[in-house]
């Protein structure tokens, strides 16, 4: 497990397109999940151990961003060929465990990843009503256990977005385990 942390924020980058298959059986775009006051991009997967000691607050705070019009997807782009606990019938199994509040989508392909730039699983990137990217930072202050009472940064952050289309100038990176990128062929 290689741990990484992405960039901070580049402020202003638009949110790229994508046409994903969600586990529920439908398909999301760029258009058709976006919020009112934003919207929450997130790069996850079901094996990490970062991801898996934070959904259970992931799941609260996107149900809570709902109320500022701000809405959630969560993108899964490993290659579940290196980690079969990343497969689509296992995101489905993990979207039902949890009760996802969001859509979670398979990046098959790997682009959306790439267009993206992101680097971990979790990769949280935060764009305002014109989807223009205000925050990419960490959740809060836990790596792989969780920190009682740690400031909810991203949810803070992303609250702001709402409320004043701006992000914080001031964010800390996320950290999580390496994008399982397939084989060049």
């Amino acid at each position: 497990m290689v741990s990484l942390q992405p960039p901070i924020c580049d402020f202003g980058w638009k949110a790229r397109e994508f046409d994903l298959p969600g586990v529920d059986g439908k398909r999301y775009t760029l258009e058709n999940i976006r919020g009112k006051n934003g919207l929450l991009v997130m790069f996850i997967c079901n094996h990490c151990p970062y991801v898996k000691s934070i959904r259970d607050r992931i799941v609260r705070d996107t149900r809570e961003l709902l109320q500022h019009g701000i809405n959630s997807i969560a993108i899964m782009s490993n290659d579940p060929a290196e980690y079969t606990e990343d497969s689509f019938e296992n995101m489905q199994a993990v979207a039902h465990e949890f009760n996802f509040p969001f859509p979670y989508v398979w990046d098959a392909t790997q682009q959306i990843a790439k267009d993206y730039g992101a680097v971990c699983t979790p990769d949280f990137f935060g764009f305002n009503a014109n989807l223009e990217l205000q925050y990419r930072g960490r959740l809060d202050a836990s790596r792989k256990d969780a920190v009682a009472d740690a400031p909810r940064n991203l949810f803070n952050a992303m609250v702001q977005v709402a409320q004043t289309g701006q992000g914080p100038r001031e964010q800390i990176a996320s950290m999580g385990c390496s994008i399982k990128w397939k084989d060049a062929a």
